[in-house]
């Protein structure tokens, strides 16, 4: 009985040592784990944050690279015939700049930028514009930039010029009235220029034309050279037409002019390989040292040689005022099969040189002309600057930040141009009663839709036009005779008086 309540006892004790062991071996595993996570934890914890704050600017940068790229922005297509658009580089940059991406024609695109004419390969897609897109051409613009047209056209700053060999016989009876008269035969694409003796003319020759040459041109360093405006048409019917003044491109002859010799086409012949403005003694210290545009470095040396170049200017602007009004009718014409021609506009340059009395003389108007510094690196601002103020212009680098042209709501388009800002002739307008009246037409309780888009579109323009400067409508001054403009053009010019008359900026 002793023995077996001793073992029990043992047993029992045997049991409670292995509990008690279990329990202090739980106490122990607990202890630890409560220290391990009070070490650890913290660490942990710091390791993540020291991460985070280390890589903090990366992920920051992933985050928004992600946002970016889901960032829908206004699109822009190229059209040329060539696959090759290395020419437009100028373009796309300023383009990427604006904030647009590069598309395609099956996109909702904004803008296309037709290096070559469009309206024949895009017939369908150019017939069916949305108002908000925009195209760098007017459907007839040829009627401007088609060498023979131009040239062969009546005005006071084109030379004669004769189309062959329809006009052969109008052109020889010319050079027998004007003996003394040199003539150069041209063809439409402008190469081949020469001087030749009527007796080596070909006067059947289709697709030419003869036009008398400008044999006593003004000369700087004794080089003869050709002055390039960048000019703008953003409407047609009515006529509204801008001039980049940032600056103009000078290209002079390689060769100088005197002696002169009409074998040697690198006297009196602007080719691929001008001279450029650096290279020419009397304007590299304007222009290269002490920066000037080429516009200001020829201004210099015009007035260092007792000359005043304004009236040059001036004349130029009335040339170019000349040609678009002449062919705005025909290209009018053009537009008809397109709509309203309110997505067009054109960027054209215009050619011209001067006689030694600095007359101005129109030479050509360039479609799509050459805004490549592949050639002449320099080059690169102007034609930079020149794109931007053109997208500037036209609405097409925009203010508002938005993912298109298109219009968003009624709000922000009237905050960008409300009624308030298109009404004019107060007097007037207040005695307005009956809206067939001409004048009344510009009054808002008589506004058509297509009035208040052309005035806003108009207002717009005079906003942003930054280095442009307006040539048609042309300079308000008193007195100005209207009536040899069309109906369109005088209701425009009549708003340009009544903003004048409420705001000298927009006299010029």
């Amino acid at each position: 009985m002793s023995q077996k309540r001793g073992k029990n006892d043992n047993n029992k004790k045997g049991h409670d040592c292995f509990t008690c062991g279990k329990i202090m071996n739980m106490k122990l595993k607990t202890i630890f784990k409560v220290l391990f996570y009070s070490v650890m934890g913290p660490t942990v914890l710091y390791g993540i944050y020291y991460l985070f704050l280390h890589y903090q600017p990366y992920l920051i940068r992933m985050h928004k690279e992600v946002v970016e790229t889901k960032e829908k922005r206004p699109t822009f297509w190229v059209y040329a015939k060539s696959n090759d658009t290395a020419h437009l580089k100028h373009v796309f940059i300023v383009l990427e700049r604006c904030g647009f991406e590069l598309s395609n024609n099956e996109s909702e695109w904004d803008l296309l930028w037709a290096h070559d004419y469009p309206f024949r390969s895009l017939t369908t897609t150019l017939r069916n514009l949305k108002p908000h897109q925009r195209v760098n051409h007017f459907p007839g613009c040829g009627y401007i930039t088609n060498k023979v047209d131009l040239s062969t056209s009546e005005g006071r700053y084109i030379p004669a010029a004769f189309k062959i060999p329809k006009d052969k016989d109008l052109f020889l009876q010319y050079a027998r009235l004007n003996p003394d008269k040199y003539f150069v035969q041209k063809s439409n694409d402008h190469r081949g220029i020469k001087i030749v003796k009527i007796s080596n003319m070909n006067l059947t020759a289709t697709g030419s034309f003869v036009q008398e040459f400008i044999d006593r041109p003004y000369l700087v360093d004794g080089y003869k050279f050709d002055i390039g405006i960048y000019t703008v048409i953003t409407s047609i019917d009515p006529l509204r037409v801008y001039a980049y003044k940032g600056d103009v491109l000078l290209r002079f002859c390689p060769v100088k002019y005197y002696p002169f010799d009409a074998d040697n086409l690198d006297k009196y012949v602007v080719g691929d390989d001008y001279l450029p403005i650096w290279n020419v003694p009397s304007l590299k210290n304007y222009y290269t040292h002490l920066g000037f545009s080429m516009k200001d470095s020829l201004d210099a040396y015009i007035r260092s040689q007792g000359k005043n170049p304004d009236e040059v200017w001036n004349n130029i602007h009335e040339a170019i005022r000349e040609v678009t009004l002449m062919k705005e009718g025909l290209i009018k014409e053009a537009i008809q099969r397109f709509g309203s021609g309110r997505n067009f506009f054109e960027l054209i340059r215009f050619d011209f040189t001067l006689d030694e009395d600095l007359n101005v003389y129109t030479m050509e108007g360039n479609m799509s002309p050459n805004l490549s510094s592949a050639h002449y690196p320099p080059n690169q601002l102007l034609y930079e600057q020149v794109i931007f103020n053109l997208f500037a212009l036209i609405g097409v680098g925009q203010r508002i930040r938005k993912d298109s042209l298109q219009i968003r709501n009624k709000l922000e388009d009237e905050m960008e141009v409300a009624t308030k800002n298109l009404v004019v002739l107060p007097e007037l307008c207040a005695e307005c009663k009956d809206c067939f009246r001409v004048e009344c037409q510009l009054c808002s309780p008589c506004f058509t839709t297509e009035t208040k888009l052309i005035l806003s579109q108009s207002y717009k323009e005079h906003q942003n036009k930054m280095d442009y400067q307006r040539i048609f409508p042309p300079p308000i001054v008193e007195g100005m005779v209207l009536k040899d403009y069309t109906l369109r053009n005088q209701l425009l010019v009549r708003w340009y008086q009544g903003k004048c008359a409420l705001d000298h900026t927009w006299c010029v």
